[in-house]
């Protein structure tokens, strides 16, 4: 199965590629007027999330990341859903020296 192409000309004929004249008679946004560029105030961009993620470097072994990399996209993601499940079930906790290992009953 082929997938179609993001932008097809023949759909799209309403928003055609814009020209170099198309640039040149472009204008700032700032030139709009002030009730219409109200609008847009504040609205630039994703909003921010409570927590966001943080980029770490982490060293793990070869076979480790092969093996992750081989369940698909999102395996990163999946390892971070799979520690904040074991640490929010307390399976996992830390100290300042470290993991702190449970004893089994």
């Amino acid at each position: 199965m082929s997938k179609k192409p993001k932008f097809d000309p023949a759909i799209h004929d309403e928003n055609p590629e814009w020209t170099a004249e198309d640039f040149a008679k472009a204008r700032p946004a700032s030139e709009l007027p002030p009730e219409i560029l109200a609008q847009f105030k504040n609205k630039v961009g994703r909003p921010r999330i409570e927590s966001p993620k943080v980029p770490v470097k982490l060293r793990l072994d070869g076979a480790v990341v092969e093996a992750l990399r081989a369940t698909g996209p999102g395996w990163q993601t999946r390892i971070n859903d799979m520690l904040k499940s074991k640490i929010s079930r307390g399976k996992v906790r830390f100290d300042a020296d470290g993991p702190v290992k449970r004893k089994r009953a």
